[in-house]
């Protein structure tokens, strides 16, 4: 019904996050700065694309059921006092699991990407030795 709203809700939050970040990277200097590693702002990046697009999907995905319609108040679970106790406990546990799960999902990404660029300079410096 609603579930995509709590992973909505989080991206929004991590896009307000990720402008502020950049902007204190470039008024830092990080940004032009080639220091070995991945940006803050590029890594909420990742989780702002996973998050809006796992968004959209499910909202297209409500649409073709049915669950958001176009006029007021969008969603149809809204109509109807009685179905609202239910849209509620489904945001509630499927859109915090989704978003849970995303947001988990990313925290490995982020790691692995800061292992492969910690360990970066030592592949370099060995394959170079072998002639490769």
């Amino acid at each position: 019904m609603a579930c995509f709203l709590v992973p909505m809700g989080e991206a929004i939050a991590t896009t307000v996050v990720q402008k502020v970040v950049e902007s204190n990277e470039k008024k830092s200097g990080a940004a032009k700065a080639n220091t070995g590693r991945i940006l803050w702002s590029r890594k909420l990046g990742w989780l702002n694309n996973m998050l809006w697009g796992g968004c959209l999907l499910l909202a297209l995905e409500h649409m073709w059921h049915g669950e958001i319609v176009p006029w007021p108040p969008f969603l149809t679970a809204m109509g109807n006092p009685a179905d609202i106790a239910p849209m509620m406990h489904e945001m509630a546990t499927i859109g915090t699991g989704m978003a849970v799960f995303v947001t988990a999902v990313w925290i490995v990404m982020v790691a692995i990407a800061d292992a492969k660029v910690k360990s970066a300079p030592t592949l370099k410096a060995s394959s170079a030795g072998r002639g490769e």
